[in-house]
């Protein structure tokens, strides 16, 4: 089998209905997909001197990539979160696989994309590209049938319990605690700070925090990645002790499972280990569940939402919770559609960032957010003028 055929086979496959072997499959009944349209949006940061950091990484703008589809005069959008070269994969790989085809078949269509990747590149960009892609399609199907998003997919909840994320390594003491302690006072009852660049400054901005915010309030650490495993064994042990931290991300890298299960296995009772928001492929998540706590799972980096409801089921067969990694403008219906839901990372630069550039973002209230179900699809529309000096790629619509 030549390459050629190779890409075009899953595709056949993925549309194929009642037809024999061989025979092209029958056109789509209802509406198609007309047209695909991607966009970059590149917003800085706001953190101390234009860069904010975490453990094991420096950054200093957020990169929103957007790709709406078009059916009968709707448009249905998507995005997720990552280089620019997102939007020119999608434009590439991905777009001309779904024009002309059945507009309310989302998985369908997953699958016949899911296929083409296989030589382009499934984990990073390409899952990126799928996720977008995908969050655009279930967004226009639920358009097009005049249904919230969250009312077309299985739902579970009606909301979901979200926990203030931020507090990065570079913020100074003031602004850390300010920060964490303002989601406190809005009623968010957990937050999570950034650990061990300078695992020496650590004990000091725990102490202020939890100084800040109480006994009471969750306390959450996220190492991304940074220490080895019997670093990260110490530490656990001390955040657990001194500061009453519950949960633990990526102390170890997430390459590295050995490490994640060692911690799992031998760190305090109460303290979860979590990790799983680098899972762009099925494969990913399978090995991470079996070693850690709670697995989290990024709607706009795993394949989107398609995929995000299989990792639903392979979560509550493994007895597993799952918490939503940021994206919190898409993770509020999604993530509904999660049985073993823990909660949504309400990450501030992905707030910042859709407050932007989108209407409709919702809004926490009491700890959770809920899906907006006084609109169709996701409730979100693009504020193009004020996205406009953002753009890194695309045009502005007509």
């Amino acid at each position: 089998m030549d390459g050629a055929d190779a890409e075009r086979v899953p595709a056949e496959r993925a549309t194929r209905v009642s037809a024999r072997p061989g025979t092209a499959p029958p056109p789509p009944a209802g509406p198609v997909v007309e047209r695909v349209e991607t966009h970059a949006f590149r917003v800085p940061v706001d953190g101390p001197g234009g860069i904010e950091q975490d453990g094991t990484l420096d950054w200093s703008a957020t990169t929103l990539v957007l790709v709406r589809v078009w059916s009968a005069g709707t448009a249905g959008l998507g995005y997720t979160y990552g280089d620019r070269s997102v939007a020119a994969f999608l434009e590439s790989t991905l777009a001309e696989a779904v024009r002309g085809a059945d507009a309310l078949a989302p998985a369908a269509l997953w699958q016949r994309c899911d296929g083409l990747l296989r030589n382009a590149g499934r984990p990073g960009a390409g899952a990126m590209a799928l996720s977008a892609l995908d969050i655009a399609l279930w967004d226009l199907k639920s358009r097009l049938l005049g249904l919230p998003l969250v009312h077309l997919l299985p739902a579970w909840h009606r909301e979901v319990p979200v926990y203030g994320s931020g507090g990065f390594t570079n913020y100074p003491l003031g602004r850390l605690v300010e920060q964490l302690a303002g989601w406190v006072e809005q009623g968010i009852p957990r937050v999570k700070l950034k650990t061990s660049r300078s695992p020496a400054h650590d004990p000091a901005r725990l102490t202020a925090v939890r100084r800040a915010i109480g006994d009471a309030p969750e306390l959450m650490a996220d190492a991304n990645g940074a220490l080895s495993g019997k670093q990260a064994l110490y530490w656990a042990g001390r955040l657990a002790e001194e500061w009453g931290v519950g949960w633990f991300e990526e102390p170890v890298s997430s390459d590295d499972p050995r490490g994640l299960a060692l911690l799992r296995e031998r760190g305090p009772a109460g303290l979860d280990i979590a990790a799983g928001e680098y899972a762009y492929l099925l494969r990913d998540v399978t090995d991470l569940i079996e070693v850690v706590d709670c697995l989290q799972a990024d709607v706009t980096r795993c394949g989107g939402i398609t995929a995000l409801l299989r990792i639903g089921g392979l979560s509550a067969a493994r007895h597993i919770d799952v918490s939503a990694h940021c994206a919190p403008a898409v993770s509020a219906h999604a993530f509904c559609a999660v049985p073993r839901l823990r909660h949504l990372e309400y990450f501030h630069d992905h707030v910042r960032v859709e407050g932007l550039l989108f209407d409709g973002v919702p809004q926490p209230a009491a700890g959770v957010v809920r899906p907006d179900t006084g609109r169709p699809g996701l409730g979100l529309e693009v504020r193009w003028a004020d996205a406009e000096p953002w753009r890194v790629h695309g045009e502005r619509p007509g």
